[in-house]
């Protein structure tokens, strides 16, 4: 019995009938983009996520960029984040035009170290972006005064942590803008790329809406340059779907990790903490272990397959070398890259996977 870290194709065979008849309805609509669809998703996912107005962007890297964009952040201006995120985080950064500055994390949780946060201010500084990171969200107690004091714009970069709750509410509505993705992986995930920008503050919304078709208020004409990101009618339809389902699948994946944290506690592996304040929806299940090339090879073995999220801090990378950063500047990010991987998860591992899962680890001697 093969089994992958994540996968789409059991979620697909239980919707499958679901799912065809939306996207018939899409192909039988005679409009495929930014239609009824797309402007439901907008209604439905910013009723969810209890903020007033939503985008329909292209992908989650595009609504990091837009977020920046309608804020009016670009050259010259410098914007915080982390090192231990995907690439996109970053690469939405320096296409807007700005510079990204990186601060370490917490060994414990694996989101921004919310003490080294003002250390990297100055006068070029305009915004964070806090990474939740995994399926949970980041310390938002001390993260928006740090930016209120600082007059900068917080931009929750919120890929990993749909379906997640920081003090009750749900993760995207505590910044300035939430960037969503979704990406097939995501607990949210299209058939495609897809990405939402969440806000309750009008004019950014507006401005978002605008950038994400080439700056136009009105047809064929560009007020000020934006960039092409529209989401498509098929996905919008997909994620309306699924949506409902959310909740569910959820709830399914906290199952999964309650049953890896009880079977694995023995183990010499460090287990995901999730934070006091927080409801972890598990996007993930990120354990630590010193041997872990040793570990993810004996699971291939017995045909498991694990993943590493991230092997290259993004600092030390060649495509961000001109930033100048080297190795050393963030300790806690640079063990997390060589000692991180993720278990299989996904709502439909069902109790023999999990099951063969934990012994595996075990015969490996950890």
């Amino acid at each position: 019995m093969k089994i992958n870290v994540w996968s789409y194709e059991e979620e697909y065979k239980s919707i499958r009938k679901q799912i065809l008849k939306e996207v018939d309805k899409v192909f039988s609509s005679g409009q495929l983009i930014l239609g009824k669809n797309v402007k439901s998703l907008e209604f439905n996912f910013s009723k969810y996520l209890k903020i007033k107005y939503g985008i329909g962007v292209n992908s989650g890297t595009d609504a990091i960029q837009i977020a920046l964009m309608s804020a009016k952040i670009g050259r010259g201006d410098e914007v915080i984040t982390v090192s231990n995120t995907a690439v996109p985080t970053v690469s939405a950064i320096v296409s807007c035009g700005a510079k990204p500055v990186f601060v370490d994390v917490n060994e414990y949780d694996y989101l921004i170290n919310i003490n080294k946060i003002e250390e990297a201010i100055n006068k070029k500084t305009k915004a964070i972006i806090p990474v939740n990171l995994y399926g949970q969200c980041a310390d938002y107690d001390k993260i928006l005064p740090i930016a209120k004091k600082n007059k900068l714009l917080v931009v929750e970069d919120c890929a990993q942590s749909t379906g997640s709750f920081y003090k009750n509410k749900p993760s995207g509505s505590f910044g300035h803008m939430s960037a969503f993705s979704f990406y097939p992986t995501k607990n949210l995930g299209a058939y495609g790329d897809g990405g939402f920008i969440g806000t309750s503050i009008k004019k950014y919304a507006d401005r978002a809406s605008e950038l994400r078709k080439y700056g136009m208020k009105k047809f064929y004409y560009s007020e000020e340059h934006g960039i092409n990101s529209r989401l498509d009618e098929v996905q919008a339809a997909i994620i309306n779907l699924k949506l409902k389902k959310l909740k569910i699948w959820i709830n399914q994946r906290r199952k999964i990790a309650k049953i890896y944290n009880e079977l694995l506690k023995d183990t010499s592996l460090v287990l995901p903490k999730e934070n006091k304040k927080n409801f972890h929806a598990y996007y993930v299940y990120v354990v630590q272990h010193k041997n872990r090339k040793y570990i993810m090879d004996k699971l291939k073995e017995s045909k498991i397959y694990s993943n590493i999220s991230y092997p290259f801090p993004v600092h030390l990378m060649r495509g961000y070398s001109y930033l100048k950063y080297k190795k050393g500047n963030f300790p806690i990010t640079e063990k997390l890259s060589k000692r991180i991987f993720s278990l299989p998860m996904y709502p439909q591992l069902n109790n023999s996977m999990i099951l063969k899962v934990v012994k595996s680890l075990k015969r490996a001697g950890i």
